[in-house]
């Protein structure tokens, strides 16, 4: 496959993932990935800025999908409701793939720097929650506490259907998980 026909990014990003399963992240080279892809180095360059960002290049889509659902929920939704809308949408997006996502999972879970990224991702991810809820009236401390609890409630829906044998469906996760949450703060 020539690096003019389409679908370069993805099959780089399934290349960097076998790859790294197969011989170990910091093992795999840039050029490795462009190789298994059928794409030069260069192209691989025009897609990703390094070999990390293959595994975590949605981050940023899946901010901008769950700020746009928060700021489209209607205006009589409470803090929690507003940050359970924005995880569904983040969840749509990541909740395709169980087999993919478990993939990812291994490859992050064997390398302390991955691990790091991905508490960063999740972090910064947070922060712009807070500060979308903040851009909706909502005061620093209810937005910044919504933000946190939103996480912690994602990171165990996400475990949750990770390691579910059955056929769910992340979206149902983590509503399920937030209604805990709010049976967990009521008592």
């Amino acid at each position: 496959m020539g690096r003019w026909e389409p679908g370069a990014s993805g099959r780089l990003r399934e290349a960097a993932l076998t790859l790294y399963l197969e011989q170990g992240f910091e093992q795999t080279m840039v050029a490795d990935i462009a190789e298994r892809a059928g794409v030069t180095a260069r192209t691989f360059f025009r897609y990703f800025a390094d070999k990390r960002e293959v595994l975590f290049d949605a981050s940023a889509e899946l901010v901008e999908k769950s700020l746009a659902a928060l700021e489209e929920a209607p205006a009589t939704s409470s803090t929690l409701d507003l940050v359970e809308t924005a995880l569904d949408a983040a969840a749509d997006i990541i909740g395709h793939d169980r087999e993919l996502a478990r993939k990812r999972h291994a490859v992050i879970m064997a390398n302390a720097d991955l691990r790091e990224r991905e508490l960063i991702k999740l972090a910064q991810m947070s922060a712009a929650l807070a500060d979308g809820l903040r851009r909706r009236g909502v005061g620093d401390t209810e937005a910044s506490l919504a933000a946190e609890a939103g996480a912690a409630v994602y990171r165990v829906a996400f475990q949750r259907w990770f390691d579910a044998t059955d056929d769910l469906d992340l979206r149902d996760v983590v509503r399920r998980s937030f209604a805990e949450l709010r049976a967990l703060t009521a008592g």
